[in-house]
């Protein structure tokens, strides 16, 4: 039997911003599980995505800082330019590694980091993008004891990402956005 959830981490690239807004729509007002999200994002420029989230969604959205604890309620994205990882003491950490599939930051890094802090308590999902970025990382989720969640190539709009995981291994989900929105809502009630 799977633990009680304590993460979520999201991956997504083009066309991530209105899957993101999809899904997220589904959580409800007392939601209190940490998301953490990689978005691919321009470099060197400073992301409106937090903002544009928290307003549209009317929910706590920001930008992860470094060494900030991961704290419950929150939903995290990561800035640009930097990796975004999780600590084994639950902390944010940024990095300037080398970029992983053209991207910094990149989703595997973060699934990677997460799977070791989290392990089976970890729920990962991979959405629409045109790379293959998280595919790997997602896998390690899955190796770690977490559940893993990928968007149905055939409604994401770009069909790269999703595909590059179901290449790689059986996700324990395929599901629209709707489906991912609904499946995430009832993680606080009952198991990752």
């Amino acid at each position: 039997m799977r633990p009680a959830c304590e993460a979520v981490v999201v991956g997504a690239s083009a066309g991530g911003v209105e899957a993101l807004l999809t899904v997220f729509g589904h959580l409800p007002p007392a939601f209190e599980l940490p998301v953490v999200v990689v978005l691919h994002l321009p470099e060197r420029r400073p992301s409106e995505l937090p903002m544009v989230l928290e307003r549209r969604l009317r929910r706590p959205v920001q930008e992860a800082r470094d060494k900030a604890p991961v704290e419950r309620g929150l939903i995290y994205v990561a800035g640009p330019s930097y990796h975004l990882s999780i600590e084994q003491d639950r902390s944010f950490s940024l990095s300037l590694e080398p970029r992983v599939h053209f991207s910094r930051p990149s989703i595997d890094l973060l699934f990677d980091s997460a799977a070791d802090a989290y392990g089976p308590a970890l729920t990962g999902v991979l959405m629409t993008g045109a790379s293959e970025d998280g595919a790997r990382g997602l896998a390690a989720i899955r190796q770690a004891g977490g559940r893993t969640v990928v968007q149905d190539p055939a409604e994401a709009k770009i069909a790269t990402m999703p595909e590059a995981a179901l290449a790689l291994f059986r996700p324990d989900h395929i599901l629209t956005l709707h489906g991912i929105g609904k499946l995430l809502a009832d993680l606080e009630t009952g198991t990752c």
